[in-house]
C-alpha cells in the first residue's frame, strides 16, 4: 500500500539564541529516560496508578522528553560547526487519544521538534510538523481531531520558548 499525504511544517523564527531556547525548552518539558518509562510500566498496577506515575515525569508544558539527540556535537566532530538538536518528545496519556482510535498513529506519536541555529541569519528556529497533517492519512475524525488538539499544544509550547508564532 501507498499513499500520498500532504505535510505541514513550522518554524518558529527567534531572536532568542539557541542556548536560551534550549534552555526554555528543556525547563518546559519533563524528561524521561528508556529505564525510567520501563520500570513505571512495571510498577504500574493500574490504570489510575499508570496516569499518576506518568503525571510525575510531565514538565509545566504537559510534555516529556523521551530522546535528545545533539545534531551539533556530532557534527563539529566531522567539521561542520553547527547548532541543532533533536527531540523525541510526547506523553502517553496524549498519544492515547490518538491510539485508542487507530493504533496507525502510533507512527507519529511521540513527535519531534528540532531546535538549530540558522547558520546564514544567525537566528534560532524551533521547527516540527504538524501531528495533524501526519495523522491525516489515516482518514479517522476522532484522530485527525485529538491531533489537532495535539497542533495547539505544540505551538503554544514553540511560542512559549522562541517567543513568536510559526
Amino acid at each position: 500500500m501507498k499513499d500520498d499525504s500532504t505535510l505541514i511544517h513550522y518554524e518558529h523564527v527567534s531572536e532568542r539564541t539557541f542556548d536560551e531556547i534550549v534552555t526554555s525548552f528543556e525547563k518546559a518539558v519533563g524528561e524521561v529516560t528508556s529505564d525510567a518509562f520501563q520500570k513505571l510500566l512495571a510498577a504500574s498496577t493500574d490504570a489510575h496508578d499508570f496516569e499518576t506515575r506518568v503525571r510525575s515525569f510531565e514538565g509545566e508544558s504537559g510534555f516529556m522528553r523521551f530522546l535528545d539527540i545533539d545534531h551539533g556535537a556530532w557534527l563539529s566532530h566531522m567539521g561542520l560547526p553547527a547548532k541543532c538538536k533533536l527531540y523525541i518528545l510526547g506523553n502517553p496519556l496524549i498519544a492515547r487519544t490518538m491510539l485508542e482510535h487507530d493504533l496507525g498513529a502510533g507512527l507519529n506519536v511521540p513527535v519531534r521538534m528540532m531546535i538549530y541555529e540558522d547558520s546564514a541569519t544567525g537566528k534560532t528556529r524551533l521547527a516540527y510538523d504538524l501531528p495533524s497533517s501526519l495523522m491525516a492519512r489515516l482518514r479517522n475524525q476522532k484522530v485527525t481531531a485529538a491531533a489537532k488538539r495535539l497542533d495547539e499544544k505544540l505551538a503554544a509550547l514553540a511560542k512559549a520558548v522562541t517567543g513568536v508564532e510559526a
